[in-house]
């Protein structure tokens, strides 16, 4: 047996493969957060990661190319925030480009370091900025816990196969 029995379709690497086999990896939702110029930014991403636990630290990826970028490049502070399975439309809404992310029915408030937190959610933390790192055509964005509420209700919001749903029992 060879190391490479059993493999049907290899492909050699490519964005689409990539986009490909991580549909395939089950990912927590979570939307992150930005005071901008103009108002509130923010986006969903499934690339949250938890980086440290001394310091609390976290990263999370974001495209140069996307709308929230220009403030996220330039914000001292982030928020973060989980998704419970019951924000569907809230993840659907921060993940569409043009949509009126902080409009109605969006319910959010400023909170601490002047970053916008979103209600109803699993839990947030509102986080400095330490680095911005370059990779590819995104930016691994690093940052520390300063303050958060890991309090909400409910159970975690997931994307799978290019759609969000729910963990099962």
């Amino acid at each position: 047996m060879t190391a490479t029995s059993g493999i049907g379709t290899t492909q050699i690497a490519s964005p689409g493969l990539l986009r490909s086999v991580f549909r395939r990896h089950a990912a927590g939702v979570a939307v992150i957060t930005a005071p901008g110029e103009s108002g509130p930014v923010g986006f969903t991403a499934t690339s949250l990661t938890s980086v440290s636990a001394e310091p609390p630290m976290l990263s999370f990826g974001v495209g140069t190319g996307a709308s929230s970028w220009p403030a996220l490049s330039r914000a001292d502070h982030v928020g973060v925030h989980i998704l419970g399975e019951h924000q569907r439309e809230l993840a659907a809404t921060f993940a569409r480009s043009g949509a009126d992310r902080f409009g109605a029915p969006t319910a959010w408030r400023e909170g601490p370091e002047g970053v916008p937190v979103l209600d109803d959610v699993l839990a947030w933390l509102v986080c400095r900025v330490v680095a911005r790192v370059p990779a590819g055509d995104h930016r691994i964005v690093l940052a520390e816990v300063v303050v958060g509420d890991p309090a909400g209700a409910g159970r975690p919001l997931l994307y799978h196969e290019g759609g969000f749903t729910a963990l099962r029992d």
